[in-house]
């Protein structure tokens, strides 16, 4: 039985008296069903074992040979797409939200979609605007979702570049934004007017081929845009490569210099920032300050990252320097240094900076909320909190039970879109799955519990 949220979830508002941590030892697990424990546990362990994910791709090829596609694809269902994707229908992804609502989450829909088109079929036009529609769909349904925006009225979902433009063409523009600086011909304020114009650009550095598919990915960007503005659903770059990132952040800076307009009720287009790079303290912090300069709305969704092997490797093969931190005591440094400055920033410019704690790390969220408490931010206000779905339930409960505003990340599609990306996502997330253990702790007391009798009031 569903409880709703009106009797789940406190209204949001400040903490009485001095600040007190939240308690993430997994109490919140009584609101959830002995089903979906089991499931959980089950998949956490499946997903930090080194060889399915290393191998994942190909366990799915031959399981499909040898069960058959039928049963392959009922055990899947029954076990990580269950766990980890919202369905393939609008029906089925709002009975996900639904349940989630009950728990005081809120979703944060995602197109799967990868970076690197790996077959013939996902070359071209066709295949940028078919990824066009399904990003126009995803605006609508985020918005069709939420009958009752919460207090700041934000919705929210996930919107990946390379989806609607070429890492090909987003390498070459790294190259010369890295060569050229900020010049004028590669300035957001001219993608801007592009954008907006619908004109040929003609960009020197950039070939006539080039330059056409630029054209057409401005034009992509800004229909979503424009829709995503039109329904009030705010949209979250993901941020990918560090070979891709300074394009895509001139893509972002673009779209923020037409939408994120003073007036415009906030920013409506985020970037996202990973804080396992050496630079990225300074890339936010410069970016932040230009905005406040520039009178724009910033949003923000503040990672530790996902790319670190891969990263790593391509430096060690190119010699170039490596771009990550050197370990993950330096990360977790350079997450908290990027999370207090843009609480500060939040702090000084109230509705026009907006901020996603995107983090499945205990330490960062209990420095973000008692950083809200003493600076007096709202619990449901500019800043917001963000995971995974199927993971790190234990902090995302506990958070919603005391009124902050969290957000599941949530891709929904059919098996064979959906499986190939959450495999993908799996081996660029390995650490943080190897950090699940916490969790498969506290999920084992949680079955204990009920099997030894005790507490049986929760949910079955």
């Amino acid at each position: 039985m569903l409880w709703t949220c009106r009797v789940l979830c406190p209204q949001a508002g400040p903490s009485a008296g001095g600040w007190q941590p939240l308690s993430f030892d997994g109490g919140a697990f009584h609101l959830k069903r002995t089903g979906e424990l089991t499931r959980a546990l089950l998949v956490l362990r499946l997903c930090g074992w080194p060889p399915l994910v290393t191998h994942g791709l190909a366990l799915q090829a031959w399981s499909q040979r040898l069960l058959g596609s039928r049963l392959s694809g009922a055990l899947l269902r029954a076990s990580i797409y269950g766990q980890f994707v919202a369905g393939e229908t609008a029906e089925e992804v709002r009975g996900c939200v639904q349940q989630l609502q009950t728990l005081c989450l809120r979703p944060l829909l995602a197109v799967p979609t990868e970076e690197e088109p790996d077959s013939a079929v996902k070359i071209g036009e066709a295949w940028y605007e078919g990824n066009l529609s399904a990003m126009l769909r995803c605006v609508d349904l985020s918005r069709g979702l939420l009958e009752a925006p919460g207090p700041t009225g934000n919705i929210l979902m996930q919107l990946k570049m390379t989806a609607l433009t070429s890492t090909r063409l987003c390498r070459e523009l790294t190259s010369w934004v890295r060569r050229l600086g900020a010049s004028w011909e590669l300035s957001p304020e001219r993608l801007a007017e592009a954008m907006d114009s619908g004109r040929g650009l003609q960009i020197s550095c950039l070939n006539a081929e080039q330059n056409q598919h630029l054209q057409s990915s401005l034009s992509r960007l800004h229909r979503v845009a424009q829709h995503a503005q039109a329904q009030r659903v705010r949209l979250l770059v993901d941020a990918e490569y560090t070979s891709l990132n300074p394009a895509l952040s001139l893509l972002v800076a673009a779209l923020a210099e037409r939408w994120n307009r003073p007036g415009e009720g906030g920013p409506w287009v985020w970037n996202t920032y990973q804080a396992y790079l050496k630079d990225t303290h300074e890339r936010l912090r410069r970016d932040a300050e230009a905005a406040d300069r520039a009178g724009l709305a910033f949003g923000v969704k503040l990672v530790r990252g996902a790319y670190l092997d891969k990263e790593r490797e391509v430096a060690r093969l190119q010699g170039t320097q490596d771009p990550t931190q050197p370990d993950y005591e330096a990360t977790n440094q350079s997450y908290s240094r990027c999370l207090e400055l843009m609480l500060a920033h939040v702090s000084h410019r109230g509705p026009m900076c907006h901020l996603m704690v995107a983090s499945h790390n205990e330490e960062s969220v209990q420095q973000a909320t008692k950083r809200m408490w003493e600076l007096g931010i709202p619990l449901d206000g500019p800043v917001c909190f963000g995971q995974l779905l199927g993971m790190c339930d234990h902090v995302s409960l506990a958070l919603g039970q005391a009124g902050y505003a969290v957000y599941k990340s949530i891709p929904y599609g059919s098996l064979e879109e959906v499986i190939p990306y959450l495999i993908r996502r799996a081996q660029e997330n390995r650490s943080v799955l190897r950090g699940a253990r916490r969790e498969q702790e506290l999920l084992s007391q949680e079955l204990r519990r009920r099997l030894l009798g005790r507490g049986l009031g929760g949910p079955r």
